[in-house]
């Protein structure tokens, strides 16, 4: 809806050199975003999803969370890429489960098929089919979820950090005492506000930002180990 007042308003005052320079930088930085990027391909010669897979492999370098025999739950797992290096990581002792708005294809690997539940997180069915079909509550609990990016920057900051919350809200329902969490975000002020909560929820918090992030994101990722359970006043939140 602002693009034709935007290209009114251009057109009444810039001069034609200066319209040509920044049409010129409009359509630059539309074409420094390649999609199908270097990990893009190099997922679908590796047989991954989506390159998000590379991202928990170097998150899981940078800190080994993912270990032989851990069940793991994997929030907003569309398309599976994270399930995949989840189900590569605990081996045949152990278990994934994923749960996602949309379908989600079967994954399989090494013979090992993870639990794919389709669901709202906000449902507390879901909570009760993640239980039932993990055996039990979960070792570790990965979030990718993303909100629809607006290009507004506080917006989807905002958007984000609500969704590392609900990860973590979520998480208190069906983590075990100690395990871990990660969690994708975007900075902001709203990020604070979350990393505030994460600190007290877990004996050990951090942030980090992944080479294999595409260049042209600002995404970054919580991790939370020692689970301890949620702050006294948000714990009403969950129960209610």
């Amino acid at each position: 809806m602002l693009l034709r007042p935007l290209g009114e308003f251009l057109l009444k005052k810039l001069p034609v050199r200066a319209l040509r320079g920044v049409i010129r930088k409009l359509i630059g930085g539309m074409a420094n975003y390649d999609r199908k990027d270097r990990l893009y391909r190099q997922a679908k010669s590796d047989g991954y999803r989506s390159r998000a897979a590379y991202k928990l492999q170097e998150l899981d370098a940078k800190v080994k969370l993912l270990k032989p025999g851990m069940t793991v739950l994997d929030l907003g797992c569309f398309p599976g890429g994270w399930l995949q290096v989840a189900l590569e990581k605990v081996g045949r002792g152990g278990a994934v489960v994923g749960v996602d708005l949309q379908p989600v294809e079967p994954v399989t690997v090494g013979g090992r098929s993870a639990v794919i539940l389709l669901g709202d997180l906000y449902e507390p069915t879901v909570q009760e089919s993640v239980l039932e079909q993990a055996g039990g509550r979960v070792d570790v609990v990965l979030s990718d979820m993303s909100p629809k990016l607006t290009g507004v920057r506080f917006q989807d900051a905002a958007r984000s950090a609500a969704l590392v919350e609900l990860a973590l809200f979520f998480s208190s329902t069906v983590l075990k005492e100690g395990g871990s969490v990660v969690a994708k975000v975007f900075p902001g002020n709203e990020c604070e506000e979350a990393a505030k909560v994460y600190r007290r929820a877990f004996e050990k918090f951090t942030r980090h930002v992944l080479d294999s992030s595409r260049k042209t994101s600002k995404e970054l990722y919580f991790v939370g180990r020692g689970f301890r359970g949620l702050p006294e006043e948000l714990q009403a939140q969950v129960s209610s």
